[in-house]
């Protein structure tokens, strides 16, 4: 049995920068790709700090997975890409203010440089959805 791959950036999210998409799925499994903290309304950074912009990049990973029937409660790892560790606080107290009680794996990175000017993180996920998978014909 061979899975397909199904790739989009759904409406009301920030525009991709480069030649891809920002969600790819397989069956039931989830992947979003590096997301930034723009908002899709304006096209502009949410804020000049860690903790709007980590706010924002949740309300684009929400609309992300509302797109494939899924949703935070259903996100299993998180990598954080932060340019100034120094951020590292400010950006977990936004991390929790958004992600409430769940707590998937997490990896943080601290990166030497990002793709555009005044962004202080990036951060990608992988998740299921809400359903899971039919298991017929497995």
């Amino acid at each position: 049995m061979t899975s397909r791959v199904e790739t989009l950036t759904p409406p009301n999210t920030p525009k991709p920068i480069g030649p891809y998409n920002h969600v790819a799925q397989v069956g039931d499994r989830i992947w979003i790709g590096g997301t930034a903290g723009f908002d899709p309304a304006t096209g502009q950074l949410a804020g000049a700090d860690v903790g709007s912009q980590t706010r924002q990049i949740f309300r684009s990973f929400a609309v992300m997975l509302a797109a494939v029937d899924s949703d935070l409660n259903h996100v299993t790892h998180i990598n954080v890409f932060l340019k100034q560790m120094s951020d590292f606080e400010a950006m977990n107290a936004a991390y929790v203010e958004m992600m409430g009680e769940h707590r998937p794996a997490r990896t943080v990175f601290s990166v030497l440089e990002l793709p555009k000017p005044g962004v202080m993180l990036t951060m990608n996920l992988t998740a299921v959805t809400r359903q899971p998978a039919s298991s017929a014909g497995r």
